[in-house]
């Protein structure tokens, strides 16, 4: 067993991967050389090195095996990260970071990235109504400002592969937003092993194992970073929803995060802004099928009926005396390190096993993925959840 201090330690030193590809690196010379190191504009060269902010460098990986629940190798992008794509990125220096090495680790500022600064999330029920509607404002641009710096892959890379060494790249512009949508989806997606329906349902790179918390923190926070790029406002943190003891959902108003609509109340209401909003990467069937990864084109309304989901699954939302149990748990990982361990701090935090015993509950959802099922829509799909804004207010109180 690791202790929760120990293994904390352990997850947060692995280099966690957010399946990102910079709009530079995605050139036919790039994917052909495999080498990701883009000029910083600042000096003009690779990883600004002539500057000190970083330098070009092979990447490295971990050789150690993986687990038992998935027994293939070199069948899908995501093993050995970047390597499918990429031998050689951009290595930052200092407190440096970016693909190319123009922007600051979190929490550090300025032009020299020297000025350390404490960002503090705060409860969205704490925030003013000018302070509540410029979030929703600065979600919304989010979701309709084309990422000048992403995209995302619409085939795997044996698919962007022909003949005679040639490569033929596939990919897509995607929101600011929806980056962080299919990047959810990516992370956790079925592997595909060739052939109509052929895949592996038993992998995820961030959920059911020791690296759900790390993992969502680094995704908040590089989302958090492209929020305040793209509104200039460098102040901006993700709020939370303290759920604790709630019997509703208490941020479905249309002054929040949008109520259920008259009309159909599986939808939001028109009143909201997020009725509006289109979800993408919820059809993992049809990408099954075609053999494919999700390509971002919009698959329908947000959807969402908190509330009327099957309750013998979940048979409440969480309560401070199910928050304190799970602190109280002092091994962050037990046994067999996923959604079968018991006694295991991220288990049940994560919520496939009980706050009363700490024991793994098959067919059952609690704490996190209580409030996933609980939305009874689009945020109750792993793949897909990442589409209802909910989902940051959720898991910003989590990463408390």
């Amino acid at each position: 067993m690791l202790s929760l201090p120990h293994s904390l330690l352990l997850l947060l030193s692995v280099h966690l991967s957010v399946q990102q590809f910079p709009r530079p690196c995605t050139t036919p010379e790039a994917l052909t050389s495999r080498l990701c190191c883009p000029q910083w504009p600042g000096d003009g060269s690779a990883c600004g090195a002539r500057s000190g902010r970083g330098f070009c460098q092979q990447v490295t990986v971990s050789d150690l095996p993986d687990g038992p629940q998935y027994p293939h190798s070199g069948m899908d992008d995501r093993e050995r990260w970047p390597l499918a794509f990429y031998n050689w990125t951009c290595q930052c220096a200092g407190n440096f970071m970016g693909y190319d090495c123009s922007e600051c680790k979190f929490g550090y500022f300025g032009p020299t990235c020297a000025e350390r600064r404490e960002s503090v999330r705060r409860n969205i029920f704490s925030l003013s109504v000018t302070e509540r509607q410029r979030f929703i404002s600065y979600l919304n641009l989010a979701k309709n400002t084309i990422s000048s710096d992403y995209v995302i892959a619409t085939a795997t890379r044996a698919q962007m592969d022909g003949a005679n060494g040639t490569v033929t790249p596939m990919f897509s512009n995607v929101s600011v937003y929806d980056l962080f949508v299919w990047m959810h989806y990516y992370v956790s997606r079925d592997t595909l092993l060739g052939g109509p329906g052929n895949i592996w349902q038993d992998v995820d790179f961030a959920h059911e194992a020791a690296a759900f918390l790390p993992w969502h923190r680094v995704f908040l926070l590089f989302w958090e970073h492209e929020i305040r790029k793209l509104t200039g406002d460098f102040n901006f943190t993700i709020p939370y929803w303290d759920w604790r003891d709630a019997t509703d959902c208490q941020v479905c108003t249309d002054e929040l995060m949008g109520a259920q609509s008259p009309l159909d109340p599986n939808l939001i209401s028109p009143a909201s802004v997020f009725s509006s909003w289109k979800v993408i990467c919820t059809l993992p069937e049809i990408y099954n099928a075609r053999e494919t990864v999700c390509d971002g084109a919009g698959e329908g309304p947000l959807l969402r009926n908190p509330g009327n989901h099957d309750p013998n699954r979940v048979r409440r939302l969480p309560t401070s005396a199910d928050v304190e149990f799970v602190l109280g748990l002092t091994d962050y990982e037990t046994g067999s390190l996923d959604r079968r361990a018991n006694m295991s701090f991220r288990n049940t935090l994560e919520g496939f096993a009980s706050p009363d015993t700490g024991m793994a509950v098959p067919g059952q959802s609690t704490m996190h993925n209580a409030l996933h099922v609980f939305m009874n829509g689009s945020m109750s799909s792993v793949q897909g959840s990442a589409n209802d804004p909910i989902f940051l207010l959720h898991h910003a109180f989590i990463d408390r």
